[in-house]
């Protein structure tokens, strides 16, 4: 068997292990028996005592897993993991990091080969095989450990992460406290609570674990549900009995008998009794039969556990019929946990309980983030690592500044947060007194703060905190909770009571911006790079009758209040700006003939994407004004993804490419006399409105949640303390330093309550 094939086959095991231990378990035996080599040893560093932790073997002495310890740089295993890079020796005796280690049994053994695991850029352990005789290890051998280390590192983080587990001095497995989930974050604040897990219907994975509060209900709840899908099979089997020749008809009794009493059924009975909710123990029972089907050679055996799968899913269905995927009580204190939320879910909570939300997939633009931003309530999503199998009913902390999501936290971590959730309370009472002032410098200049919304009730609250008017209208919201297109009528409904109470007030309404990660269920766009794809104003300049009805909504719907101005997205060519504004003109027209009194809406486009940057003056000559989209500009500047969490690191609107381009924007903009605003993050964040002002944009669009923190920031400084703030974000060469810096002059000014709260690393 070539080395690609057993690397496969080692990886298929890894990924039908249960947990961790199991993980290394199956990489120590497999890469010993590859490498035919004696000993092979996985160390994991310890985050809790920053040592590296003999985790797993084959070939020392199995005692001394948890107990052999060494600290960074310590031993031939420490060196390798401080380079960062393999270590090769024909006799580690003779390396001066060299260090004996009593009980281990590793004495007898001369001959070296460590590789690094590295994932994110973090040494997360050594991946070690050893012979007694004295030999250096070739160089296939070599190339082999080091990408069997590479392709593992990402499954050990997983596991690590997933499994919340860590080895204590005993070399026990302990469930690890103030295990750190990282994600995207999708609404600020902190909850505090306890985590509810919402399965989606029929997905075996997504079930979590819980304990049965009435055992006997629970294998009655089975029971039927077995009985069903019996039924079920035997009606199908006979419905296509004539059709289907004896060896296809035969599969039917073989789905009867794996139900039987002594199969499946006996097993998942059995983990009921022991304290499974049936829809757990039917999860543990099915995905441990899948794993052994789908660790067989033969191609046949293998795709029983495909039927395996089918049949859960099929008893999952009857269990989970009169709703029970949802919980019938709540704690006080929710954190909603889903892998991916939806609005209806939202809806299944009591609004008074719930403290958090957090989703496995998703991004910070989805339905239930933005709805959560007009809830005010904290979210995060895109956790991608956690496993909602075993997060169920756990202690939670969830910090939605940030994106992260810790699941039994700590009482130092626990003080940590009590704290900030003080201070943003107290912040918040002293930030409602401001809310009729006029953001105003100490020197008298003005900047409009207008919000960003989507949703009806994101009206009454932006009016409530003081908003100038709408900066932008995600017009798409009302197609999202839809199950096909909104009529016209629908439509002017709804932006009627967008522009109504804000009347004299500007609203801004986008037109449809779909696409990339905003998707309709009825209207799917399946992309391999869905970002770079059909999305925005190509999606429905490819469709104009779409367009023009959203358009004559629109229109008709100011008729009287004369607020209304329409906004382009993802614009990238003066031709798009040009048949969209004969699209505008051809709906005005045919509604002024048809008898409706109308002024003509102001018009204009965002920047968002790297060429419209460098033709700002051409676009300013065709519209009325501009309106930067911080967020995608930043994506697609820095070419990287904003909703990944493997590369949040690496997204930062504070980017010195990214101030250049904001800079340049404006300046060039307002050569033609056009306005410009800007409506993405940055503006909602005290220091990004600070620099936005300095640089001249003429009105800043937020979330209304951050309208205080932002008036604050103004009416706390001068018009030359934002240029200072501005000229020195524009002397550093890494957002880091910009942010460092920037953030100490928040301190400076006695506006540092301002700043967001940040747990370090």
């Amino acid at each position: 068997m070539s080395m690609l094939a057993v690397l496969r086959k080692i990886l298929q095991e890894v990924h039908a292990a249960g947990d961790l231990s199991a993980v290394l378990e199956i990489i120590v035996k497999r890469v010993q028996q590859m490498m035919n080599t004696e000993v092979c040893s996985v160390y994991l560093f310890d985050p809790l005592t920053e040592k590296y932790v003999l985790m797993a073997t084959e070939g020392l002495n199995p005692e001394a897993i948890g107990k052999i310890r060494l600290a960074p740089s310590e031993g031939v295993v420490g060196t390798v993991a401080a380079r960062a890079e393999p270590l090769n020796l024909e006799d580690v005796t003779a390396h001066p990091s060299y260090r004996f280690i009593v009980g281990s049994g590793e004495e007898q053994f001369h001959s070296f080969l460590g590789a690094p695991i590295i994932n994110q850029r973090k040494v997360l352990g050594v991946l070690v095989v050893q012979q007694k005789r004295r030999r250096r290890f070739d160089e296939s051998e070599e190339a082999f450990l080091v990408t069997m280390s590479a392709q593992l590192a990402g499954v050990i983080a997983h596991g690590e992460v997933t499994s919340g587990l860590r080895v204590d001095a005993g070399s026990s497995l302990q469930v690890r406290q103030d295990a750190r989930y990282d994600g995207v974050a999708g609404a600020p604040g902190v909850g505090v609570g306890t985590a509810v897990v919402i399965a989606p219907l029929a997905n075996l994975d997504a079930v979590p674990d819980q304990q049965a509060d009435d055992i006997d209900t629970e294998l009655q709840r089975f029971r039927e549900a077995l009985g069903r899908v019996r039924h079920d099979i035997k009606v199908v089997g006979r419905s296509l009995a004539r059709r289907l020749k004896g060896e296809e008809q035969a599969l039917f009794d073989v789905y009867l008998r794996m139900l039987d009493d002594n199969a499946l059924a006996g097993e998942i009975e059995q983990q009921i009794r022991q304290g499974q909710w049936a829809q757990g123990a039917l999860r543990r029972v099915v995905q441990s039969h899948v794993r052994e089907f789908e660790l067989m050679d033969d191609l046949y055996l293998r795709e029983r556990g495909t039927d395996i799968k089918d049949l859960g899913r099929r008893v999952l269905s009857c269990l989970q019929e009169n709703g029970s995927n949802i919980p019938t009580q709540f704690p006080d204190q929710v954190v909603l946990v889903a892998e991916e939320l939806t609005a209806s879910m939202l809806g299944e909570v009591p609004i008074d309980k719930l403290v958090g939300l957090v989703s496995v997939t998703g991004s910070g633009n989805s339905h239930s983030a933005i709805l959560a931003r007009s809830m005010g309530i904290p979210t995060v999503m895109g956790v991608v690592d956690l496993s909602t199998t075993t997060v169920h009913n756990q202690p939670v902390i969830i910090d939605g500044f940030s994106g992260r999501l810790f699941v039994n936290p700590s009482e130092q971590l626990h003080r940590y947060y009590d704290v900030i959730i003080r201070e943003e309370l107290q912040l918040s009472k002293g930030l409602e007194q401001m809310r009729d002032l006029p953001a105003e410098t100490l020197d008298g200049h003005h900047i409009p703060l207008c919000v960003n919304t989507g949703l009806v009730t994101d009206v009454a609250l932006a009016l409530v905190r003081g908003a100038e008017g709408v900066g932008l209208y995600r017009s798409e919201v009302p197609f999202m909770i839809k199950e096909f297109f909104p009529s016209e009528a629908e439509q002017i409904d709804s932006y009627r009571r967008q522009l109504l109470p804000f009347a004299p007030r500007p609203v801004t309404m986008r037109t449809l911006d779909i696409g990339g990660d905003k998707s309709l269920p009825y209207f799917p766009i399946d992309e391999q790079n869905s970002s770079l794809g059909w999305r925005g104003i190509r999606v429905t300049l490819d469709h104009p009758e779409i367009f023009l009805v959203q358009v004559r909504a629109m229109l008709q719907a100011s008729e009287g209040l004369d607020n209304l101005r329409i906004m382009l997205p993802m614009i990238s060519s003066v031709v798009e700006i040009d048949e969209a504004v004969a699209l505008i003109d051809q709906a005005f027209a045919e509604l002024i003939e048809d008898g409706c009194r109308l002024v003509k809406p102001q018009i204009g486009v965002m920047i968002e994407v790297p060429a419209a940057v460098y033709q700002v003056r051409s676009f300013a000559r065709r519209v009325d004004f501009l309106s930067v989209g911080s967020n995608d500009l930043t994506q697609y500047l820095l070419a990287v993804d904003r909703n990944n969490p493997r590369v949040a690191s690496l997204y930062n609107s504070y980017h010195p490419a990214v101030l250049a381009a904001l800079l340049q924007i404006v300046v060039e903009a307002h050569k033609e006399n056009v306005q410009v605003s800007i409506c993405g993050e940055l503006a909602g964040d005290p220091v990004g409105a600070i620099l936005m002002l300095a640089m001249g944009y003429d009105m800043l669009s937020m979330s209304s949640t951050r309208l205080g923190k932002v008036k604050s920031a103004i009416r706390g400084i001068t018009l030359d303390q934002a240029q200072l703030f501005l000229d020195t974000a524009l002397s550093f060469d890494d957002p880091q330093s910009v942010q460092q810096a920037l953030g100490q002059m928040l301190v400076d000014a006695g506006l540092g309550r301002l700043s967001r709260p940040q747990l370090q690393s």
